[in-house]
């Protein structure tokens, strides 16, 4: 953790040529910086036209001057934002001046870490900055604009306020055991708890289809050389990504191309075919397309379908990893003259199409959204990210855990640990409980000038 105490600066807006550039400066020598370089104190919150000077008065440039007064400023500190033309070299020539004043670099994220050092913001909340700036769809963007407005916070600190009620009710009956009412076997504690597991499940899907919006699916296209997965790679982005001929090993290396379905991202990666082969080059393009798989949340192993009667794809399931799930995809129906069609059996799902003809190519994509349980429909997501996932989790697993001691141990101290340990995990998200290494490693990858 950096220690708040330094004045920082740094340039806010993207590199590069552009009409205006800004500089923030946020400490305690805010105010001393704010005289040096404009001559003067400036209004808090008033837009001011200055010129940006030197230390010998000549001019750096000119433009809007705007102070903020801690604690009512993004940091909660003394803010000053210089407004002036967006060409680098200036840029550069202004901000060296503000560091000579006795201001330091900014780090990666420090302007918003700062803000949730001085609780302006929740770490979840401080998560949704950054997740602005990186939102890839529009879905993706008004989602994080409801986490930075405190959506998903609220939906925490309700949970955390049912895990209170319980533990406080939990508790009281243990320090009331003597009494002849077992309070642990009653139906208010059980209607407590349901209520508490629904709110737990209900908050956990409306999170992961806020990953989902983050995040995305990554699927990767497998299958024998040939078997069309560049023609269904291009069908899927609208646009010629990958060469397509009739030679089979045409892709070597690993194509990549990002869709959207209904808002959620889709990373499509299109992989060199799954053969035996003498050709170093291809060699190396096979052993990449394993390397995808490995890492695919969805394998679409693309076959031609004038071949499936010998079903012999089977044999190249031994390339891919059991607990990835594989939809097997009868491409080139154009040529068997047979319909686009959706079979499930035993937990297999077939999709027949024609990625050459754009024949099926809508039951594909609602087949992804349905894979991982998108709906595109579901009102007032919030985004979430991995770690948001996984402490939910960890704390849904020690409310089971609790559950489990009191109904068949009757423990209800280690039930009252357990709703501790739970209240704990889901302190992680917002902040009010997490390592100090685990900030260091969040804030480090906003970009600087945030």
């Amino acid at each position: 953790m950096l220690k708040n105490t330094d004045t920082i600066a740094a340039i806010a807006t993207a590199s590069g040529r552009g009409g205006i550039g800004i500089i923030r400066i946020s400490g305690t020598q805010t105010k001393t910086i704010c005289e040096q370089i404009l001559g003067s104190q400036i209004p808090a919150r008033q837009a001011c036209l200055k010129n940006f000077k030197q230390h010998d008065d000549s001019h750096i440039d000119s433009g809007l001057a705007l102070f903020f007064q801690g604690p009512a400023s993004y940091t909660g500190e003394d803010t000053l934002e210089l407004q002036g033309h967006g060409g680098p070299v200036v840029l550069d020539m202004l901000l060296k001046r503000v560091l000579e004043l006795g201001a330091r670099l900014a780090e990666p994220g420090e302007f918003t870490q700062r803000a949730f050092l001085n609780n302006k913001l929740d770490l979840a909340q401080a998560e949704a900055v950054a997740d602005i700036i990186d939102a890839g769809t529009s879905a993706a963007a008004i989602s994080a604009q409801r986490s930075l407005q405190g959506a998903f916070s609220a939906h925490i600190n309700d949970l955390q306020k049912q895990l209170t009620h319980l533990r406080l009710y939990v508790e009281s009956a243990i320090d009331f055991s003597d009494e002849e009412i077992d309070f642990l076997a009653g139906d208010e504690l059980k209607a407590l708890i349901d209520t508490l597991k629904q709110a737990f499940a209900q908050l956990a899907n409306t999170a992961k289809q806020g990953s989902l919006l983050r995040d995305g699916m990554t699927v990767v296209l497998a299958g024998k050389p040939n078997a069309g997965k560049s023609s269904l790679l291009n069908a899927l982005a609208q646009r010629d990504t990958a060469i397509v001929t009739e030679i089979a090993g045409t892709t070597r290396d690993v194509l990549r191309e990002q869709i959207q379905l209904d808002g959620m991202p889709v990373h499509i990666i299109d992989t060199a075919g799954l053969r035996e082969t003498d050709d170093l080059i291809e060699q190396e393009g096979v052993k990449r397309a394993k390397n995808a798989i490995s890492n695919a949340d969805q394998v679409l192993l693309v076959v031609d379908d004038r071949e499936s009667a010998g079903q012999d794809y089977l044999s190249l399931l031994e390339d891919i990893p059991a607990s990835i799930p594989v939809t097997v995809i009868y491409n080139k129906i154009d040529l068997t003259g047979l319909q686009p069609s959706v079979h499930t059996v035993e937990e297999r799902t077939t999709i027949k199409l024609s990625a050459k003809q754009n024949q099926g190519l809508d039951l594909l994509t609602d087949h992804l959204k349905k894979q991982v349980g998108y709906n595109p429909d579901e009102k007032n997501i919030f985004l979430a990210r991995r770690r948001h996932l996984d402490a939910l989790a960890r704390s849904n697993q020690f409310l089971n855990d609790g559950i489990e001691q009191l109904m068949h141990y009757q423990a209800g101290e280690l039930f009252a640990e357990d709703l501790r340990l739970a209240q704990q995990s889901l302190s992680e998200i917002t902040g009010k409980m997490t390592p100090d290494d685990l900030l260091g490693e969040i804030f480090s990858s906003f970009c600087i000038g945030k």
